[in-house]
């Protein structure tokens, strides 16, 4: 037996990843890193006759079986296998700086196999003195070191070694040994203990023999009981092993049983298979699995995970608290020889996947808060512990937890704060009114129509005196405890006594928790701290109503101690709790027809089913106005939804689904939290789509800016001149947006506008991981193949093409493409745009973009295939923004990296003008310009250059996208309609203003025709903008900025000159993040990049600082343009020299990509030319009209040097 355990502090190590690439890019890193070194070393020890038998984090467990006989020789193989390893992999440098090194233990002896669980799951294991004995070998190894255990150097061939006495210890180093020969290590492996009908694995090389795998209809159940539920499930659906791997939130849970001293393997295995079958029960009804149980150097733990794939829940960490809690007590009670139980439960994104070798994988969890976990429960033994996060993320009030003192824990610099979770206690079961407070500085917005819903309901009670109920359902997030804490208030407000009470996930499980709420808080029992004051409240309240010999029933329920009085002593079980259930409802109708009142009840969908089962009868007998909040998806719900409908009920409730707020509200909304007086429109569109209206959603996405620093706060001020610069026109264009103006709250906030920083782009933002659980707890609703399909998906974009997905999809998939996306279009999560035709005006260029020598000779492109032509396509649209961005996020890094190349590929295969515009790139020869944009990966298969369908389908998909830029969404009121495109509006005063001044020349007909002006349109939103993208999440800036800048010609071409600004702001940032980098960013990228700033600037009404960067970039063109009268008259001089002759000589002895580069600077220097021209032209001055006629001769001379190169092209194809 082996262990191989890294030196390297594994919980170091993870927090060395986590400080450089943060938690979720770390945790991947980590697991990738791991991996790799793993696999190598896996390899080995296969080939050598071990068989992997357990994984524990940065430690793999190795068995060798061999009969007694062999023991010595098997014991110098695995050492000669230990030794090469050490010597190949025995240390690894890593890119955070922290060296891995390796340390090995071996041991030798008899171990029993021990299968533990229940009918649906189980697990195995080993125990043993061996076991021990690995274990300590282990602990005292260092790096590079191989330690040999006391009862293995007295079985080995010690005569082979050069061993180490340990001081103090038996075991021994192994500093050298006579390495056995090829022949001997034949023959040792052919003496291992096989099964007798087993078989060695083929192929790579390994030789350890395999487990008979059983055959027959019951394989399948057999093997799946040993198989991780989330992994089977993705099994099962024919999901590709290598994108099982996800980065996903988890609550991770460690328990350790601390086992008496000399315990023998008997009671270890009773023990064991007692403990898992109680954990599996109190597991799986909160959707958490036992991941793997080890017997190890931290003793007897299970390791259990919540949210794995296909088993994400709501309020996830109040499940695992509720199943810590339970485990703790159901181990510390019911298991003998047991010294302790401690349980540990953190919750954070984990690496959850396969990992080890092609052969021997496991699927597990890796990270930061799976190695915090195990840290805590060794650091704060005999209770159930948490870390902050798990405290934050179950919103539970902070009399569940105690907080604990600091502790320093091996590899970890800051832990953060730790609490015990103690559950239910005496302030939990009387304090639980509602936890939202209402603020008198912030009404209520967008819920009238339930404010004046409440009024009427409650006039007509307080009229007619009839008992009503007045629920609210709505999803998470949507405000419910929000509005009834405001309807308690106005109930109060209208001189009602109002008792209010808020229920949480953990009551539902609790018997009779409602009804004791309930009663205490109506009785007034949350004041009454001590015993005898809550008797005496009760013999007050209660006088009359319940007899003397029944106050001892209440002793449970109301924590008291009255005396058990002779009748209920005599009653027998079931007359007893018939009399319970009696006086129970004694009570409650005495609690609630008693008197007029308004009750309130939060999250009535959690009233548990012993408290339902007396509430229900005593509503229907007596006379109440009840108010209450449900969520979607519970019995309870469904229940009360059934009665609404009732013919017979419906007069008594009334059942309102609350809508997602409108988009004037959540503007509102967001002025009023940041307390100014209006936002931007980009910042009001950011958080209207991504949100779909619901208050939480805004709310989490808000602190998300906040956190991040991406909001920028000024004060309007009205008339004041702007700096001449770059950065203030940036500034000043956000902020001349049409402003979404706020309610008459916002008064006093002195003009504040909330802009988003001009330096960052919120749609980068990654999703704040409470919105993120709640998007994954609906992802995981569906089946892992839909699921796979909806990640592909999610990396294209919000919008897109069929095509392109079957493009990116694996093979083994793509055939169930359609099928699979009709069904998540009945499922409401994608929404079909159109299914395609080509229509007679729309042709796909073919055969990839055009040059612009294509362009103007008016060259054919090859016609597409009929094959290819067949092909169905279309254009679907995520339906919730969060899911896609939450599917995104599951990717790990390299699989997320290698999809974006796969994207990229194939939308450069259609990034150019459209048919009408001649096909060429936006920026003329831009490609010939810069190392090839096509080297990310060919584009074949079922995407490939011959499809016409694929044109219109972007086509089709950019008009979507703009829409989605530039439109309120869908189910908005005409008045917020109006309102959003009047935001949208801004690009279209910009180019009024710039059109007042004068016409911009250019070379392009801007004059298009609409079929050219559509396309166009939708091109640049559907190619150029996401092959930016695409170029950013691969890493490759170059790239990037390259298709920014066609992103911003594009923009230019179709009279946009707002969107153009926001590409250059963004091409800018890019362009500041990678300044320090030699060679990144191509002069005649710098050269485009402030020609196009100088366009943008002369649209905006900025002349002289679009004289400026036009300057700059002729300057970088080699083409210097004068600044002063004396140096444009010799300039023009000197333009005055023929060179035609040279320039044509030159041009023809040129190759053909060197020329048609040399085209490229020659057309974009003759476009900064033509705009200066034009700009001095506007002066009406001297010295303007001479600079004026010096660009007009700078640019003939240019343009004839460009006719030339183009003849010199024309004659060489």
């Amino acid at each position: 037996m082996v262990v191989m355990r890294t030196k390297s502090c594994f919980t170091a190590l993870t927090e060395k990843f986590i400080q450089r690439t943060g938690p979720d890019r770390g945790t991947d890193e980590l697991a990738q890193t791991l991996n790799y070194y793993l696999c190598d070393i896996l390899e080995e020890m296969l080939i050598f006759g071990g068989d992997i038998f357990k994984f524990a984090g940065d430690a793999v467990l190795v068995l060798w079986r061999t009969p007694p006989q062999e023991l010595a020789k098997t014991i110098s193989l695995v050492l000669q296998c230990s030794r090469q390893i050490q010597r190949k992999y025995g240390s690894c440098d890593t890119h955070v700086g922290q060296k891995v090194q390796l340390k090995i233990g071996i041991s030798a002896g008899p171990m029993d196999l021990l299968v533990v669980g229940d009918r649906r799951r189980q697990y195995f294991l080993i125990c043993g003195q061996a076991l021990d004995e690995v274990c300590e070998a282990e602990q005292l190894a260092n790096a590079g070191e191989v330690i040999l255990s006391a009862t293995s150097w007295e079985l080995c061939e010690q005569h082979r070694l050069r061993t180490r006495r340990l001081a103090g210890k038996r075991a021994v180093k192994v500093t050298g040994m006579d390495q056995m020969s090829w022949s001997e290590c034949q023959d040792a492996l052919r003496k291992l203990v096989q099964h007798p009908r087993s078989h060695h694995l083929e192929g790579e090389g390994a030789m350890r023999p395999a487990l008979l795998l059983p055959s027959g209809p019951n394989a399948h159940d057999v093997l799946s009981k040993y198989i991780s539920e989330a992994a089977l499930r993705k099994l099962d659906d024919r999901v590709p092993l290598d994108l099982f791997s996800e980065l996903r939130p988890v609550t991770s849970l460690f328990v350790q049983l601390q086992l008496t001293a000399g315990i023998s393997t008997v009671d270890i295995r009773t023990i064991l298979h007692d403990a898992s079958r109680m954990m599996l029960e109190i597991l799986c009804p909160h959707k958490g699995e036992i991941n793997k149980i080890f017997l190890f150097d931290k003793g007897c733990m299970f390791l259990c995970v919540f949210g794995l794939g296909g088993e994400k829940l709501p309020y996830e960490s109040i499940h695992a608290l509720q199943s810590a809690i339970q485990i703790f007590n159901s181990c510390s009670t019911l298991l003998m020889e047991i010294d302790a139980v401690s349980v540990a439960v953190t919750s954070g994104t984990v690496f959850c996947g396969v990992t080890g070798h092609p052969l021997r994988h496991e699927y597990t969890v890796i990270g930061q808060k799976v190695n915090l976990a195990a840290r805590m429960m060794v650091h704060y033994p005999g209770l159930v512990s948490c870390d902050a996060v798990t405290y934050a993320s179950s919103r539970l009030p902070p009399y569940y937890f105690k907080e604990l003192p600091e502790r320093k824990m091996k590899g970890l610099s800051h832990p953060g704060t730790v609490y015990q979770y103690v559950g239910i206690t005496k302030k939990s079961i009387f304090g639980m009114g509602l936890t939202k407070k209402r603020s008198e500085y912030a009404p209520l917005l967008g819920r009238e129509k339930e404010i004046d819903l409440f009024d009427s309901c409650l006039k007509a009670y307080e009229d007619l005196g009839q008992r009503h109920i007045l629920a609210f359902e709505g999803t998470m997030g949507s405000g419910k405890s929000h509005l009834l804490t405001e309807l308690a208030y106005l109930g109060q407000a209208a001189g009602h006594r109002v008792v209010a009470m808020e229920l949480l996930e953990v009551n539902v499980r609790q018997s009779f928790s409602a009804i004791r709420t309930l009663m205490a808080r109506a009785l007034g029992l949350q004041d009454s701290e001590p015993c005898s004051a809550r008797q005496c409240t009760l013999q007050t309240k209660l006088r009359g109503t319940i007899e003397e010999s029944s106050y001892c029933l209440l002793n449970d329920i109301f924590l008291v101690e009255f005396p058990v009085s002779d009748k209920v002593r005599e009653m027998h079980g079931t007359e007893r709790k018939k009399e319970l259930h009696s006086t129970w409802a004694k009570v409650l109708e005495k609690t609630i027809g008693g008197e007029f009142g308004i009750f309130v009840i939060d999250n009535a969908h959690f009233i548990d089913p012993a408290s339902w089962s007396i509430m229900s009868p005593v509503l229907r007998n007596v006379s109440y106005f009840m108010v209450m909040s449900l969520a979607p998806g519970y019995a309870r719900t469904e229940g009360f939804c059934k009665a609404a409908a009732d013919n017979t009920t419906s007069q008594k409730i009334t059942y309102l689904h609350l809508d997602e707020l409108k988009p004037s509200a959540v503007v509102q909304k967001v002025c009023q939290n940041l307390r100014v007086d209006s936002i931007s429109r980009d910042l009001a569109r950011f958080l209207i789509q991504r949100s779909s209206g619901i208050p939480y959603y805004c709310k989490e996405l808000l602190r998300c800016l906040l956190c991040n620093n991406m909001l920028l706060f000024r004060s309007r001020r009205r008339g004041e001149k702007a700096e001449d610069n770059w950065e203030s026109l940036i500034t000043s264009a956000v902020e001349a947006s049409p402003l979404a103006a706020t309610s008459s709250s916002s008064v006093g906030n002195d003009g504040r506008v909330c802009i988003i920083r001009p330096d960052v782009n919120p749609e980068n933002t990654v999703l704040p991981t409470t919105l993120k659980e709640i998007a994954l707890a609906q992802l995981d609703r569906i089946k892992p193949l839909k699921q796979m399909v909806l990640k592909f998906a999610a990396v294209i974009g919000p919008v897109f093409t069929t095509q392109l997905l079957s493009h990116i999809l694996p093979d083994g998939v793509r055939h169930k493409m359609n099928c699979l996306l009709d069904m998540l279009v009945s499922d409401n999560i994608l929404k079909w745009l159109k299914t395609t035709e080509v229509p007679e005006d729309v042709q796909d260029p073919t055969k990839g973009p055009g040059t612009s020598w294509q362009a103007e000779s008016g060259a054919e492109r090859p016609s597409p295939s009929k094959k290819t032509t067949e092909r169905q396509s279309g254009v679907l649209v995520f339906c919730v923004p969060l899911l896609r961005e939450a599917a995104y996020e599951l990717w790990p890094e390299r699989q997320r990296v290698a999809l974006h190349h796969k994207c990229a590929a194939f939308l450069e295969r259609h990034a150019h003008k459209c048919r009408s515009c001649s096909q060429g790139d936006f920026v003329a020869f831009h490609r010939f310009t810069v190392a090839s944009t096509q080297e990310g990966g060919s584009c074949q298969g079922p995407a490939d250059q011959g499809d016409s369908h694929s044109w219109e389908a972007l086509v089709l998909a950019g008009e979507q996208l703009k829409k989605d830029r530039t439109h309120a969404p869908e189910g908005a009121l005409q008045q917020q309609q109006a309102f959003l495109e009047e935001d949208f509006g801004v690009a279209g005063r910009f180019l009024a203003k710039s059109e007042q001044t004068a016409e911009l020349p250019s070379k392009t007909d801007r004059k298009h025709s609409s079929t050219c002006s559509r396309e166009c349109k939708a091109i640049v939103e559907s190619v150029l903008v996401p092959l930016a993208r695409h170029y950013v999440a691969i890493g490759d800036a170059a790239r990037a900025f390259y298709y920014l800048l066609e992103s911003v010609a594009a923009y230019l071409h179709v009279s946009n000159s707002y969107m153009a600004l926001m590409k250059l702001n963004e091409a800018e940032v890019l362009r500041n993040s990678v300044e320090k980098k030699a060679n990144v960013i191509a002069c005649f990228e710098e050269a485009t990049f402030l020609s196009l700033k100088g366009e943008v600037c002369w649209h905006m009404g900025h002349v002289k600082l679009a004289k400026k960067m036009l300057r700059e970039a002729l300057s970088l063109l080699g083409r210097q343009f004068p600044r002063t009268s004396i140096g444009a008259f010799v300039k023009s001089q000197v333009e005055k020299l023929p060179r035609a002759t040279y320039v044509a000589r030159r041009a023809s002895s040129l190759p053909q990509e060197a020329r048609r580069k040399r085209l490229a600077w020659l057309l974009r220097q003759s476009c900064c030319l033509s705009l200066l021209e034009h700009l001095f032209s506007l002066e009406g001055t001297s010295s303007g009209r001479t600079f004026s006629r010096l660009a007009a001769r700078m640019k003939a001379n240019t343009d004839r040097a460009a006719d030339s190169y183009r003849a010199a092209d024309s004659c060489h194809r």
